[in-house]
């Protein structure tokens, strides 16, 4: 408490001379032992960096990482003149988002689509912004260790578990480092005001919301952070200066709701009633509290519940009255009560769903910056609480952030891959159709397709007329050798959503396996129309094209595919073969040598290269494949008989 008393008596001096209310605001001077501080950033650093190390191993998911990297053609290419202004112009995913975009960008840029590597980024991230948050905290207080504290609780508490492990959101991470550097930045200007510093806060707020819009509340953020523990004097002045920040929250929310409309993520009031958005805000914010404090049985989704009970929503509200009561009756002596539960509430509101977009009734996504206001109360309310049993109080913070490790390293190994996630989420939640479908569709992958349509079954029954169930189901049910039970599917989810892609996409596989490929032909053509970014889309009109004769636009299709998936290897084949049929021997080269780059440890495809090259007469290039096919498959009859064959024929030439 010594802190706050300094700020106290130079308030009182601040009070006895007006014109040095504004420019002269009271904080706490940065810490005098630079020493202590780079020991404490770089264990906050390292505890982050060890706890969360076991992202690297992981893959990236299906929900949402497709839209964000895996799917997404502009970001995969890395950073290119298209992809730039795709990323400040475009409403992609139902939000506008361009620093993330870049984000995803570099990564892809630098190190392709290797899941580790993208993970390990946010874990960075996530340190960064841990440190910062001590920064910013240490500064505007002066109290090394609850700030300490805060800033450990942020970095390892479970709930935190989402937003780093996700690499679609990378938002998260994003967002929090450049909110907590403003507010550092603003700590800053508030002890030597001027343009310059006041630039800055504006710079790093700006970046935030080019990561994400839940920013948007630092305005009124840091007009709690003037009463407490800045301690500015209340001026007209402290308003005006927020001004252009709020205005510039103002248009980035007003793109967001442009974005999520134009998304269809936006719940209508007719879907889900007002009264019903304000019973599952109340509960909401209580059961986030208890999230904190017992942070089991977490979930990637927690489906929407209309009619709650009436005794959870009285008992919810009467628990947020009461807390709201007490901080207000104890703001005067001890602010940060007041500071912390207003930074929690006031922080949550973008996503609390009042304005309901997704599906969920709550994220553990959500909770990435406004704990941090329920940790302030922690922390400096257990140090006074144990003002004078300081080794006590150390003991038990220690305990309860080794505690949040432990739980932190467990609950991430269920975001390993989609199949841990899943089933983990069908596991601790009810009525979960999300979590259905999308284990139907890890399931899928992994062929294991009785399981699959089990899931999708089971995501049917909790919500009948899911378009998305439909079509894992109608997948499984054609890999099982069901194709009219396929069809009525497939048909059934064009019903319900006639622009589904993958609806289109499927359906026109069986059809190719019926032999209908006219009919074929309209989905996979519609298909592309309704995704002109998706490389397989492409690849498999280009198929159906080659079978009926269509060459020449089967060739510009599988270019197209090439195009938008360079590594796209199936259609590097495809229209290698082609090519070849048609006599362009050169182009139709270029791409088996490039199949054979994407695939090096395929013996078939170094074998169909060899057998190309002996039809080009290129002997010795032909033996070298024919050679590495056996190296990778001794067995492979075929490839030595080719290979001697080479050899003779090699041998055999004029000299």
């Amino acid at each position: 408490m010594a802190a706050v008393g300094k700020a106290s008596k130079s308030h009182s001096k601040a009070r006895r001379e007006p014109a040095a209310i504004v420019t002269a605001p009271v904080a706490p001077a940065p810490s005098s032992n630079r020493r202590a501080d780079l020991y404490l950033y770089l264990l906050l650093s390292a505890v982050t960096l060890a706890v969360y190390s076991q992202v690297v191993h992981f893959d990236f998911l299906n929900y949402d990482d497709p839209d964000y990297v895996t799917g997404n053609v502009f970001v995969r290419r890395g950073f290119t003149w298209d992809g730039l202004t795709w990323a400040f112009t475009s409403f992609h995913a139902a939000n506008w988002s361009p620093l993330t975009w870049l984000s995803h960008m570099a990564d892809c840029q630098w190190f392709g689509l290797r899941s580790g590597w993208h993970h390990g980024t946010s874990v960075v991230l996530h340190a960064a912004a841990a440190c910062l948050l001590l920064a910013a905290l240490e500064r505007m207080t002066g109290a090394r260790w609850r700030s300490a504290l805060v800033a450990f609780l942020f970095a390892l508490h479970p709930l935190h578990v989402e937003s780093v492990a996700w690499i679609a959101e990378r938002k998260d991470v994003l967002c929090a480092l450049f909110w907590f550097l403003a507010i550092y930045l603003y700590a800053r200007y508030a002890r030597r005001p001027g343009a310059a510093g006041y630039l800055m806060v504006l710079g790093a707020f700006a970046l935030g919301l080019l990561a994400k819009a839940m920013i948007v509340t630092l305005p009124l953020l840091l007009l709690l952070l003037d009463y407490w523990p800045l301690r500015r004097p209340w001026r007209r002045a402290l308003l005006w200066e927020k001004l252009p920040m709020a205005a510039l929250a103002a248009a980035a929310a007003v793109l967001t709701y442009v974005a999520q409309q134009g998304g269809y993520t936006m719940r209508s009031l007719s879907a889900i009633p007002l009264g019903a958005r304000i019973a599952n805000a109340v509960v909401a914010y209580a059961t986030y509290l208890v999230r904190m404090f017992w942070p089991a049985r977490l979930a990637v989704f927690y489906p929407y519940r209309l009619a709650l009970p009436p005794w959870q929503v009285a008992l919810a509200g009467a628990a947020l009255a009461g807390i709201t009561a007490v901080v207000l009756l104890r703001a005067r002596a001890l602010p940060y009560l007041a500071v912390g539960w207003f930074w929690y509430l006031g922080t949550m509101v973008p996503v609390i769903g009042l304005v309901q977009v997704g599906a969920q009734s709550s994220a553990d996504r959500y909770m990435y910056v406004p704990m941090v206001g329920l940790g302030i109360v922690l922390a400096w309310g257990g140090a006074d609480l144990l003002t004078r049993r300081a080794p006590a109080a150390a003991a038990i913070a220690v305990a309860a952030m080794a505690v949040c490790a432990v739980v932190t390293w467990h609950q991430l190994g269920y975001w390993a891959d989609s199949g841990r996630l899943f089933q983990h989420a069908v596991e601790v939640t009810s009525g979960n159709y999300i979590a259905h479908n999308n284990l139907a569709q890890f399931y899928l992958t992994e062929m294991r397709n009785q399981d699959a349509l089990g899931q999708s079954e089971d995501a049917l029954r909790i919500r009948p007329g899911y378009p998305e169930a439909h079509v894992n189901r109608a997948l499984a049910l054609r890999r099982l050798g069901k194709l009219e039970e396929s069809e009525a599917e497939y048909r059934t989810a064009l019903r319900l959503l006639p622009e589904s892609e993958p609806a289109h996409m499927g359906y026109g596989a069986l059809l190719v396996v019926d032999g209908r490929t006219g009919e074929a032909l309209r989905e996979f053509s519609t298909a592309v129309g309704l995704r002109p970014d998706d490389d397989d889309a492409h690849y498999n009109l280009g198929r159906v094209l080659a079978a009926v004769g269509r060459t020449d636009q089967a060739v510009g299709e599988y270019y197209a595919a090439i195009g938008l998936r360079p590594e796209n290897a199936e259609a590097r084949h495809s229209l290698g073969f082609l090519l070849l049929s048609r006599g362009r021997m050169d182009e139709a080269l270029a791409q088996l040598r490039a199949e054979a780059r994407l695939k090096p440890d395929d013996a078939g495809v170094h074998y169909n290269l060899g057998t190309f090259l002996v039809s080009a007469r290129r002997f010795d290039e032909a033996i070298e494949q024919f050679a590495e096919a056996l190296r990778i498959r001794p067995d492979f009859a075929e490839a030595r008989r080719r290979l001697e064959m080479a050899r003779a024929q090699r041998d055999s030439r004029p000299r």
